[in-house]
């Protein structure tokens, strides 16, 4: 862990768009950060650690949902109005990515930074640019679901590993008036969860290599397994599996419809387990892998570093800024932020007790049978987009699924 800064001043975490004020710019002890709400929880206990070790920098935080990050961010950089700190995505695959970020002189280099030798080698390829390190990966997370203990033995039910069982417990859940699944596809992000839980097994399972094929201009979306994973996520919708009418159920109302019993769970990052405790209290919580076919040992989950941040390169205070990377990298960050936000360490650390919640994540990232979040591995931010924008538009019925995927592969092949 680096040396705390020298003394300076107080603590300010805000949850709206704010800037500091021009007696705090002008102090120069001002850090600005920017992360993504879903990490508010976790950011906010790193913030009031690294403020204990370092009372003289007040910090701002800046919470934005992914969307609103992921389309103002950029525009911040280039006009100068940046965070000094900011939520970037390992990768590729959005705007906010740092594939997208780095080539244009908006990240500063972190290859000194003492975490930067403790990256796993797997991680290396999402974590650096041109070899060099631009950004402090803090989670791994996972993609599965996250579901109420509590609702799934109402039920007199175990987590389904078969898509027989749970396509079954679907309607066992309906009998009851409930959904199995909470589906908020009404906010954009949320729409590729379910079908990258499929795709996992459907695409993966027998192709380990696609992502390299599709590089190379091998494969596409439409003649693979793609194709699979979304008939499967409608035939979910068709079997009852979701809410009523998810094209009008915001992430935040997917998350109420579990703390409020109405649905068992959700498809989501492990993220969202420190949000779904937090607002039921002391309710058992539990993940399970999203399975894609009859076949037990054939289900893979999506697993990847998770959070990550970066150091704007035009910082007003670049020392206090590597500062809290330093933080973020340093064993106590990385377990304050993996506790409070429910999730795994980005960095190894064989001593620390993970959240029990996880213990299927867990076992799936030691037995090898994760594969990285697909947008990852996309070359350009558009293919999310197009497929946000598809998965919409097959829920509404205004498209079929293979148009969907031709006009996945037209985003894919226009780098």
């Amino acid at each position: 862990m680096s040396k705390p800064l020298a003394p300076l001043a107080c603590l300010a975490v805000v949850a709206a768009l704010t800037s500091c004020s021009a007696e705090d710019e002008a102090s120069g002890n001002g850090l600005t950060v920017t992360a993504n709400s879903t990490d508010r929880v976790p950011m906010d206990e790193v913030v009031s650690a690294f403020q204990e070790a370092n009372p003289d920098v007040e910090v701002t935080v800046t919470y934005a949902d992914t969307d609103q990050l992921q389309s103002t961010l950029r525009t911040q950089l280039s006009s100068g109005t940046g965070p000094d700190v900011f939520t970037v995505w390992p990768g590729n695959g959005n705007p906010a990515a740092l594939e997208l970020l780095a080539p244009s002189g908006y990240l500063a280099d972190l290859g000194d930074a003492a975490f930067a030798s403790e990256i796993p080698e797997g991680d290396r390829p999402v974590t650096e640019y041109e070899g060099i390190t631009h950004v402090v990966p803090v989670t791994y997370s996972g993609i599965g679901v996250i579901y109420s203990q509590e609702a799934l033995d109402g039920l007199g039910a175990e987590p389904p590993t078969t898509w027989s069982e749970l396509i079954d417990l679907c309607g066992t859940a309906r009998d009851e008036d409930m959904s199995l699944l909470a589906l908020g596809n009404q906010t954009p992000w949320v729409t590729q969860l379910v079908t990258y839980a499929l795709a996992a097994t459907t695409v993966y399972n027998d192709s380990p290599d696609f992502d390299e094929r599709m590089a190379s201009g091998d494969a596409t979306f439409a003649d693979s397994e793609w194709r699979t994973a979304m008939e499967k996520y409608l035939e979910m919708d068709e079997e009852g599996c979701f809410n009523d009418d998810p094209l009008g159920t915001s992430y935040e109302a997917s998350v109420a419809s579990v703390v409020q019993g109405r649905s068992v769970g959700l498809v989501q990052v492990a993220t969202t387990l420190s949000q779904v405790r937090t607002e039921m209290g002391d309710a058992e919580l539990g993940m399970f892998a999203l399975p894609a076919t009859d076949d037990a040992e054939e289900t893979l989950m999506p697993g990847s570093i998770s959070a990550a941040y970066g150091v704007n390169a035009e910082s007003q205070n670049p020392d206090a800024a590597m500062a809290f990377v330093d933080f973020l990298g340093s064993a106590e960050g990385q377990d304050i932020y993996a506790t409070e936000g429910g999730t795994l360490t980005a960095l190894p650390d064989e001593e620390r007790e993970a959240d029990p919640a996880l213990s299927t994540l867990t076992e799936f990232q030691s037995g090898g049978r994760t594969v990285p979040f697909m947008d990852q591995r996309w070359p350009n931010p558009r293919v999310q987009q197009t497929h946000f924008t598809v998965i919409q538009q097959l829920f509404a019925g205004d498209i079929t699924v293979e148009d969907a995927l031709a006009e996945m592969d037209d985003s894919y092949q226009d780098s």
